[in-house]
């Protein structure tokens, strides 16, 4: 059998690769870029806000102090399915850096076969046999010396990229808060309302009763009943066509929540009280932007993971440096031999080499890569400071849309209060003939209207605190592990264990 034996040439070889394997990792190496942050908040100073403490991760929890939002989001937690695709989408990420790593170590193959052969006659001699069986059995070893910090730079960059992955994932926690909050804030806004207006409609009867008695007295021309009656069955139909209104946000939050439309029904309940905000918030400091809000931390985190590409690039431009062999053994039942000698000394065969590849006539389009890997770097550095810009931008408009709906709601009251009295004044001059029917009408369209717009701002400071706790980043911080593992229903592991049967030491 054909031996291979190492020579003087390929022994320094090797002791060459295996003195630079490892010396240097090509690229820049990565720094977190600076980004213009502003010291305190435009509006700092306003008793509502305080920025010396940080924002409450469960900020529904202590800004609302309700319940059933309470169980809405826990439900939304559990089962909303584009939250558990985020979660899919970190294991993805998780095992993508499992095969980067994977990379820097030694490949082997283990190979074996049998087989019946056949020689040409004009191939053989007197007694060879010309049919005959065979068998071999290999094993192979193949490793690429990580001269340049190639494997290395894949690794930094799929681990960049799980935590990006992650930061994605808290994304998606903080948008799926605020949207099953403000969806229900709406609902029961809307339910306030109808609230309002079915009181409404009790007042505008009574009126219509009023006007009809005075036009049977003689008192009054059919006027003043036809206008009573146009109003009230205005207000009648503005009522039924809220409730279209109010099945959609429950269908939506059904949506959200993964639930039924019948369960979410039965999590809401009767209707309740629209939930007030708090006399004073905690925001925190803009500082706190880079650790709290997750699309800058995506951002940060998708700019590392492209600084190791650049890195990776670079490594095209040199050579790269193989050592492998095999050891294997073969037989046939051909002439005195035996199958079963397999395993004998005398069939047995081995080689060891090692090898190197360059890329020499590619460097144009190696460097044009290179330039490639760059250029897309400085996108993502401008979108990572502008997203920082942005940030800003979103929180400080929150701020102001949360404290001037608030002062909205100061005067509304004060306005809806004094529309009520209008009514209640109005109603007893028209009795005493003081005031034609007119200024009952005007009056009581006014407040339904004033009611009306009592509630949808309400409504509005509720869910602009919820647009600035969505600003600020607060909500992601429930999450207590970043294992893919940790992110996904038992259910769905179950089904994947089920599936294929390598998950064990993954989903645990």
């Amino acid at each position: 059998m054909k031996r291979m034996f190492p020579t003087a040439k390929s022994a320094v070889y090797l002791a060459v690769v295996l003195a630079v394997s490892g010396c240097t990792t090509l690229g820049p190496d990565y720094v977190e870029p600076d980004s213009r942050v502003e010291m305190d908040w435009l509006e700092a100073k306003d008793p509502a806000l305080s920025a010396t403490e940080p924002t409450d991760p469960q900020w529904w929890k202590s800004s609302f102090n309700d319940p059933v939002l309470d169980n809405l989001i826990t439900a939304a937690l559990a089962d909303n399915l584009t939250l558990r695709s985020a979660g899919l989408r970190v294991l993805q990420a998780q095992e993508n850096l499992r095969i980067a790593a994977g990379q820097q170590y030694p490949t082997q193959t283990l190979s074996g076969g049998i087989g019946r052969e056949g020689l040409a006659p004009n191939s053989t001699g007197p007694g060879v046999d010309r049919n005959f069986y065979s068998d071999d059995l290999g094993f192979g070893l193949g490793w690429e010396a990580d001269v340049w910090g190639r494997f290395q730079r894949l690794v930094e960059s799929a681990s960049a990229e799980l935590d990006a992955s992650v930061a994605s994932y808290d994304g998606v926690v903080i948008t799926l808060l605020a949207q099953v909050s403000q969806t229900y804030l709406n609902i029961r806004t809307l339910e306030e309302r109808q609230r309002y207006l079915r009181d409404n409609i009790k007042v505008q009867s009574a009126s219509l009763t009023i006007a009809e008695d005075r036009y049977e007295g003689g008192l009054v021309t059919e006027l003043d009943p036809e206008q009573a009656r146009g109003l009230l069955y205005n207000s009648q139909a503005t009522l039924s066509s809220s409730e279209i209104a109010l099945a959609q946000l429950k269908n939506n939050l059904s949506l959200l929540l993964g639930q039924p439309p019948s369960k979410v029904r039965e999590l809401l309940g009767e209707p309740r009280a629209i939930p007030t905000a708090p006399a004073q918030i905690a925001i925190g400091m803009p500082q706190d932007l880079i650790r709290r809000r997750p699309d800058i931390r995506q951002a940060e985190r998708q700019l590392a993971a492209q600084s190791a590409q650049i890195g990776f690039a670079i490594t095209d431009l040199y050579p790269t440096f193989t050592l492998g062999g095999n050891i294997g053994f073969a037989s046939t039942d051909s002439g005195n031999n035996e199958l079963t000698d397999l395993f004998q000394s005398d069939s047995r065969s081995w080689n060891f080499g090692a090898g190197f590849s360059w890329n020499l006539w590619n460097y144009g389009r190696i460097k044009g890569n290179i330039r490639l890997q760059d250029a897309l770097f400085q996108q993502l550095k401008s979108d990572y400071q502008n997203s920082v810009l942005s940030a800003q931008a979103e929180i400080e408009n929150a701020i102001v849309s949360y404290l001037v709906s608030q002062e909205q709601l100061a005067w509304y009251v004060k306005a809806t209060e004094a529309a009520q009295r209008s009514v209640t004044l109005s109603q007893v001059q028209y009795d005493d003939g003081l005031v034609d029917f007119d200024t009952v009408v005007n009056n009581l369209t006014a407040l339904r209207d004033q009611q009306d717009l009592l509630a949808s701002t309400q409504g509005a400071v509720a869910i602009n605190l919820v647009d600035l706790y969505k600003a600020l980043g607060g909500g992601w911080q429930i999450r207590t592990s970043s294992r893919a593992d940790d992110l996904l229903p038992e259910a769905v592991k179950q089904e994947m264990r089920e599936r294929t049967d390598y998950w064990d030491g993954v989903l645990e």
